[in-house]
């Protein structure tokens, strides 16, 4: 049985930075893409980062890039956000989730996590 367990969430003023992590159990951790998603009230998710299967390639929404890094540490089976600068904005419920394919879509992920709450105030 695969699972994703997301922690790290929490209230942050604007400015300040959370990490989070996402760990994996039931699979083989190396053979999946992680992706980082979020999801704000009322709207869809949206793509947020994403990391190749060993690290060495990552891509990311526009509007994380420079203050959002995408980790994996495939000995311990965990993929990490590390948001800094955050701003009112990037509140929302951020979802790790796992993909046999390099791919920003979130048809391709097969594998979610349950989310964790990141909320930033002004």
């Amino acid at each position: 049985q695969v699972q994703l367990v997301e922690s790290g969430g929490g209230l942050v003023q604007a400015g300040g930075s959370l990490r989070l992590s996402c760990g994996a159990s039931g699979l083989t951790f190396s053979n999946y893409v992680m992706g980082w998603f979020r999801q704000a009230p009322g709207k869809e998710r949206e793509f947020v980062a994403t990391i190749s299967w060993r690290g060495g390639s990552t891509a990311y929404v526009a509007s994380v890039k420079g203050r959002y890094t995408i980790s994996r540490d495939n000995a311990k089976n965990t993929v990490y956000l590390q948001m800094n600068s955050l701003k009112p904005e990037d509140t929302a419920v951020y979802y790790c989730a796992a993909s046999r394919l390099h791919t920003t879509a979130p048809t391709e992920y097969e594998y979610w996590g349950q989310g964790t709450q990141v909320t930033v105030s002004s």
